[in-house]
């Protein structure tokens, strides 16, 4: 089995390393037929022109294209910035499809080899790194040295992995024409499911799929012989892979617009912006379908079957946000702060995202209602600050990124503003809790220790406390690595809750309400 292991490391790295080396390959040649190919008509004239002194030029790298790309490109722009000729500049960046238009290489001569090189070696090794893994062992939780683990515990595998996925997400954001490469080895896949080539975002719809998936196998393992971690792991693989991925590109494939059914208002925080709304009503009866399925699960679905069965039925069976925490991040879930300290940021960084996002909806509204004569373009300049800084940084960066450093659920416990709208349902109107019997606690710590919410549930089951707290997602792990079954998820009859019991910490008494 340490054999197969093996193998399935080096498998892996072969993957990781094809990955990583090919935004180096190929050669990058521009020509003017490709610029106004790849322009907007209006800008085609004044394009040709500015970059006019690269055309014809092998660049040998995209490092070596680019810079010159944005030496001229920006140049133009800067100088009418000076001049405060606002009309005349270019706000679109055109250098992620010259830079697909323009490579020339054995990425896109062959991108089903590198797909198999890439993809396919890193799905296989992460397989067989994962099956055998805990082949022999006990099913349950154990003191498996969690905290002198170079890659769990903030050591320095950790480090380097974080960093490596804050690259990617910046990459990703804000330079995808570096990632040009590794776009095209996915756009054959891209042009079967959805009838066009990829884009940076089918990439890493791609890749996220497949880790969920490789990743789901790990929980399957290591959480044999326990039913709710079971059926959980197969929900958030099939939510992900049919809703979030193959459902939305058919969608494509048969000209109707792109949509992902389970994605709900503010996570999906531009479902209101004016081009969806547009986009939508003018799709016809499919369209006005999906605008109906967006509204009325915010205004109905979100708190109807958080009622019955708390947050656990979206943030830990059917998000994909959730999903990526519960498989990939799940290694990292003891990072989480479980201080009171934390618990008090937590509670106004989410709430402000929420407000935020609420406010930046209403304003969009009301602009896209009187027909933008009230607000005029104060609501694009909401939407790219709230994508810049929220969407982006917050939930790319920070909320993947971030899981070596602070755990796995760093967005969810802090910034998704959807996960704020759930827990306040769950805190004040829901029959779902976890209750306790603490005759039966021995105080071990584990449930603490693997809450990736960084709730001290020691703290509640020494006292038999229920956990009614709204930032509970219901993973249900706590209740997993409890040696004496002390706790049990339970959707009873709403008056059976505790509210507003103090949870004391030294001479400090803290309401339990959030």
């Amino acid at each position: 089995m340490k054999i197969i292991q093996k193998l399935g490391l080096v498998m892996f790295l072969i993957g990781l390393g094809t990955f990583i080396l090919m935004p180096f390959l190929g050669t990058y040649t521009l020509t003017e037929k490709q610029v106004i190919a790849q322009t907007k008509e209006i800008h085609q004239e004044k394009m040709s022109e500015i970059l006019a002194p690269m055309y014809g030029v092998e660049y040998g790298s995209s490092f070596s294209f680019l810079s010159d790309f944005h030496s001229y490109f920006g140049s133009y722009n800067d100088e009418l910035k000076s001049q405060s000729l606002w009309d005349q500049v270019i706000w679109d960046d055109y250098s992620f499809h010259l830079a697909l238009a323009s490579v020339k290489g054995p990425v896109k001569s062959n991108p089903w080899l590198f797909f198999a090189l890439c993809i396919g070696m890193a799905v296989i090794g992460g397989l067989f790194y994962n099956l055998p893994k805990y082949q022999g062992e006990p099913a349950g939780i154990k003191n498996n040295g969690i905290y002198h683990s170079a890659m769990k515990a903030r050591g320095w595998l950790g480090m380097i992995t974080g960093t490596f996925l804050i690259l990617f997400y910046v990459l990703l954001y804000w330079f995808p024409a570096y990632l040009a490469n590794p776009v095209l080895m996915v756009s054959p896949l891209s042009e079967i499911l959805s009838g066009n080539p990829a884009s940076q975002w089918f990439l890493y719809g791609t890749i996220y799929t497949l880790a969920i998936g490789v990743m789901g196998v790990r929980m399957f393992r290591k959480y044999r012989g326990n039913k709710y971690q079971q059926l959980r792991t197969a929900s958030v693989i099939f939510f992900q892979t049919a809703f979030a991925f193959l459902i939305p590109e058919i969608l494509v494939l048969m000209n109707q617009p792109y949509f992902d059914f389970k994605n709900i208002w503010p996570l999906d925080y531009d479902f209101f912006y004016s081009y969806n709304i547009d986009t939508l009503t003018s799709s016809g009866g499919i369209g006005l379908f999906m605008l109906m399925w967006g509204i009325l699960l915010i205004i109905i679905g979100v708190p109807l079957f958080t009622y019955f069965f708390g947050k656990r039925w979206y943030c830990s069976w059917v998000c994909g946000c959730g999903g990526l925490a519960e498989t990939v991040g799940d290694p990292y879930r003891q990072l989480s702060d479980k201080s009171v300290k934390a618990w008090k940021y937590e509670r106004y960084i989410i709430h402000g995202v929420l407000v935020l996002a609420v406010v930046m909806t209403a304003l969009t509204l009301i602009n896209y209602f009187s027909s933008f004569a009230l607000l005029g373009n104060v609501t694009n300049q909401l939407h790219s600050f709230y994508g810049f800084a929220i969407g982006a940084a917050f939930a790319g960066i920070v909320g993947t990124g971030f899981y070596p450093f602070m755990g796995n659920r760093v967005w969810c416990r802090f910034g998704c503003p959807l996960a704020a709208y759930l827990g306040l349902v769950q805190r004040f109107k829901s029959r779902f809790r976890i209750t306790t019997n603490g005759g039966q606690c021995i105080s071990c710590g584990n449930c603490s220790t693997y809450c990736e919410m960084g709730i001290d549930v020691r703290w509640y089951a020494q006292r038999g406390q229920n956990i009614v707290r709204s930032s509970c997602v219901g993973c249900g792990v706590c209740s997993a690595v409890c040696p004496r079954g002390v706790l049990k998820l339970e959707n009873e009859n709403e008056e059976n809750r505790i509210n507003d019991m103090p949870i004391i910490i030294g001479n400090d008494s803290i309401k339990l309400n959030a």
